[in-house]
């Protein structure tokens, strides 16, 4: 059986959301960079998605009847919550302990290229052709520059966490092809509120496993950026992402990718000082030329990740 996904909302909104959420998401990087001076990376993230959570489960009920949809199979929550709240965002808040947060924010980047590879090698349903190919190789040329010289400047600590933040974006395309082809009619906003809240069970797991002993001080930058993270960057920011996830193709929303990285290169020079050289330019320039090359249009009217059931 095949669920329809609601009908798209007009092109402007659909667009303005898009570059709300490419500011939003651009800006966070250097938020969660402030926040990880204080509070140590998985108590932070647990912290900022139980607040999102908690926020949700007030909203939820209001935006659920608003938006239609039933609820998401329990299958795809905990998917979504594994992928995205818990493995990827341990990740990615590990990871700038030790890297810059525009640098990390270049490698994450690489989600389009990712979700190309699996339209292709493992749903099968939309298949790489020529100029997607090329922009593959060019992406990769890109990322080899920038651990070549950047993130080797870091040291062999910065290599080895930069291998493991490449893994976050591949966990997350998991979650959305499964929210694509099995809760594409469902409430965004239950899947929203239930996933961020046993996500942030499973950070306040890995926390009580490995943060046992780390000082966690609540200054006013600490509070600042968890209210941040979890009102905008999480409730507002997850929220109208997955919305548009029920009725817009993947392959554009992977264009939020494209662009977050810009602003969150900006703001951690401007914010934190984070170098930004010529081969930081150089190397994130080649990233997002090669997923310009790597975005297409589908050929089909529906999403190209949507999967029959």
């Amino acid at each position: 059986m095949t669920t329809a996904p609601p009908a798209e909302p007009k092109p402007g909104l659909v667009y303005a959301l898009m570059a709300l959420l490419s500011l939003v998401w651009g800006s966070t990087w250097v938020v969660i960079s402030l926040g990880l001076s204080d509070v140590p990376p998985f108590t932070g993230a647990a912290l900022r998605f139980l607040v999102a959570g908690g926020l949700m489960l007030l909203l939820a009920p209001w935006l659920a009847r608003r938006e239609g949809g039933g609820r998401p199979p329990r299958a795809v929550v905990w998917a979504q919550a594994l992928c995205q709240f818990g493995f990827n965002y341990a990740l990615v808040y590990v990871s700038e302990t030790v890297l810059p947060s525009g640098l990390v924010s270049v490698l994450w980047a690489t989600f389009p290229l990712v979700l190309a590879l699996a339209t292709h090698f493992v749903t099968k349903t939309e298949r790489l052709v020529g100029r997607q190919w090329l922009g593959l190789w060019v992406s990769f040329s890109g990322i080899v520059l920038l651990f070549a010289t950047d993130i080797a400047s870091v040291g062999s600590h910065g290599l080895g966490m930069a291998c493991l933040v490449l893994l976050a974006p591949a966990a997350v395309v998991w979650s959305t092809l499964l929210v694509k082809r099995r809760a594409s009619g469902t409430s965004s906003a239950y899947l929203n509120r239930d996933s961020m809240l046993i996500g942030s069970a499973i950070l306040f797991a890995l926390a009580a496993l490995f943060e046992r002993d780390a000082p966690v001080r609540f200054t006013p930058t600490a509070f600042a950026s968890i209210a941040y993270l979890a009102v905008f960057g999480s409730v507002v920011a997850f929220g109208v992402y997955l919305w548009l996830l029920r009725s817009v193709p993947a392959y554009r929303l992977s264009i939020i990718s494209f662009m977050t990285p810009v602003v969150a290169l900006l703001l951690g020079a401007l914010v934190r000082g984070e170098p930004l050289g010529v081969t930081t330019v150089s190397g994130t320039a080649l990233v997002l030329l090669g997923v310009g090359l790597t975005l297409r249009r589908s050929r089909a009217p529906q999403s190209s990740v949507e999967l029959r059931n």
